[in-house]
């Protein structure tokens, strides 16, 4: 008789990741983004120009942990909503400069409330100290598997 690896997935992190992640796309995307055909990647690069201000597109690719080629054509879509613009930088005329469109600001403005409202839903009951923690260890865990 041989012996089976035993994997206990209820508690094999990646799984819980994934599984809390997934939720929280899930229900933003129906509740939130699908109003607006907007996809959880559109969402997160105007989150990123939000915060971050324009942004060279190689910058925002790596901002937003997508691929170059995956980036030009999602900012090829939200170009035609007319949620952001797309420019030539001033330093350099091989480089995109992504930016907010007023239009694009507005929808974020109404949108992060949303995503807000969500977060406090999923971390309901845990101690800011513990999610304090938690936040650390998962952006330590990125750099780890990002192998920075």
């Amino acid at each position: 008789m041989t012996k089976h690896s035993h994997l206990d997935l209820g508690n094999f992190l990646p799984y819980l990741i994934n599984r809390v992640g997934s939720a929280l796309v899930a229900n933003f995307s129906e509740h939130a983004l699908a109003a607006h055909d907007l996809s959880i990647a559109m969402w997160r690069v105007l989150a990123a120009l939000s915060t971050n201000g324009e942004q060279r597109q190689i910058d925002l690719a790596a901002m937003t942990s997508t691929d170059a080629s995956t980036l030009s054509r999602l900012v090829t879509r939200l170009v035609r909503l007319g949620l952001v613009t797309r420019s030539r930088s001033k330093t350099s005329s091989r480089e995109v400069v992504i930016a907010l469109s007023p239009k694009g600001t507005a929808l974020v403005d109404r949108l992060i409330p949303i995503a807000r409202q969500l977060q406090d839903i999923a971390v309901a009951g845990i101690p800011a100290k513990d999610m304090t923690v938690v936040k650390r260890a998962l952006r330590k865990m990125h750099e780890n598997m990002a192998g920075g």
